[in-house]
């Protein structure tokens, strides 16, 4: 009797694996683009950091707004430690592209050292993107802070 429950399951799920559509290219350049700030975090590197953002970038952190001089400050000068590593995972929930806008919801989880300490920080983030000389760069960047430890 199991069996014959868990096969129209079965057949539920295939279909839903099926149906899920590829992700197209300017998706993966949207993405692209939201890895490589990151990156920019982590290797503490305001010059490509800026390459990755509209000069006047909106940052929604904790609360208060931002612009890129606050978080290259935050981000970048305030990380000086000799031991600083941060290593991020983003997991992308949603991306979507028209035209020259994008935007894009992930789940971001960095894990971060300094000064011989090591924590942990989960965000969900979505970010508005434009389309600037054929290069995506962030506009808008709302944060939410899920935990920190």
């Amino acid at each position: 009797m199991k069996q014959i429950r868990l096969l129209p399951v079965g057949i539920l799920f295939t279909v839903l694996i099926q149906a899920q559509e590829p992700i197209t290219e300017k998706q993966l350049a949207v993405q692209h683009t939201v890895m490589k700030v990151f990156d920019a975090l982590s290797n503490r590197d305001s010059v490509n950091l800026k390459n990755y953002c509209t000069p006047d970038i909106l940052l929604f952190e904790y609360g208060m707004v931002w612009n890129i001089d606050t978080l290259i400050m935050k981000g970048i000068t305030l990380n000086q430690a000799t031991d600083f590593k941060r290593t991020n995972t983003i997991s992308f929930i949603h991306t979507e592209v028209n035209k020259n806008t994008a935007w894009a919801t992930y789940n971001l989880n960095s894990e971060i050292t300094r000064n011989g300490k090591q924590g942990f920080v989960k965000w969900m983030e979505t970010v508005v993107l434009i389309r600037k000389k054929k290069r995506w760069k962030i506009d808008v960047l709302h944060s939410t802070l899920i935990s920190r430890n």
